[in-house]
């Protein structure tokens, strides 16, 4: 296992926008919902669920919405969101850029109608499934914060089973592992006195386009922006690259 550093991720890019503006309750709470109803409704047995919840919690979601949610989920509490369901869909933006979309929806065609129309004005267009799935793998994702030994995250990440880490300049690492061993990742680095601050499944692309025009970049960036605004999209991802001076434009809200 390397530990190494790749800062154009956009995944790490779009931290920046997604601490400023946040998760929306909506997206949240339909998360807890789905996460609810694909497994038994107790977090204690839901690593899915309770997963959720946390990122709920940190985002100042009020208990009794999760309750609600969870209640919903388990389909006490009335027939709210009971048709929810997860999709994912599938395009290109600008310059060839591959771009997965999942969502949650009641209504497959308000929100394919929703997505075709963002893209389409910002350049990109809607594909069909498959079209570029196939330049990703799904990981599971531990992120760490005050990292001040690489060498104790790396023994920590070998004994937990993770396949690699990345360090970023602030201290921070993305700890990456197969999907079904994510919870005893998060387990092992948090009994090693790791702090992990986020726990999520993440598509990680095969292949980066990397786009150095700085008009091209800012209608991806704001064709990102637009889907993630979108109440059914949950997460955005894409095999784009740009350079550290384009990213520091977008995070200080130069690009739009």
């Amino acid at each position: 296992m390397a530990g190494h550093s790749k800062w154009a991720n956009i995944k790490r890019q779009k931290a920046v926008v997604d601490a400023k503006r946040g998760k929306t309750f909506t997206q949240l709470s339909r998360a807890i919902i789905v996460a609810a109803r694909s497994g038994i409704p107790d977090p204690s047995g839901n690593f899915q669920l309770r997963t959720a919840i946390d990122k709920a919690k940190a985002a100042g979601i009020p208990n009794e919405n999760i309750e609600r949610a969870i209640a919903k989920g388990a389909g006490t509490f009335g027939s709210d969101h009971h048709s929810l369901e997860a999709i994912r869909y599938e395009g290109y933006g600008i310059g060839g850029v591959a771009i997965l979309i999942e969502a949650l929806t009641d209504n497959r065609n308000r929100t394919a109608a929703d997505l075709r129309a963002a893209l389409s004005k910002n350049g990109g267009n809607l594909g069909e499934t498959g079209c570029v799935s196939w330049m990703f793998a799904q990981k599971g994702v531990c992120v760490v914060s005050g990292i001040v030994d690489e060498e104790l995250l790396l023994e920590a990440s070998l004994e937990g089973g993770a396949d690699y880490y990345e360090m970023s300049a602030d201290e921070i690492a993305e700890v990456f592992t197969e999907i079904e061993n994510l919870e005893t990742l998060q387990q092992t680095l948090k009994e090693k006195s790791f702090s992990v601050t986020d726990v999520e499944l993440r598509w990680i692309p095969s292949n980066y386009v990397e786009i150095i025009d700085p008009e091209q970049a800012r209608s991806l960036l704001k064709l990102i922006d637009t889907l993630e605004a979108l109440d059914d999209v949950q997460n955005v991802t894409s095999n784009l690259e740009m350079a550290e001076e384009l990213m520091g434009r977008w995070g200080d809200g130069e690009v739009g």
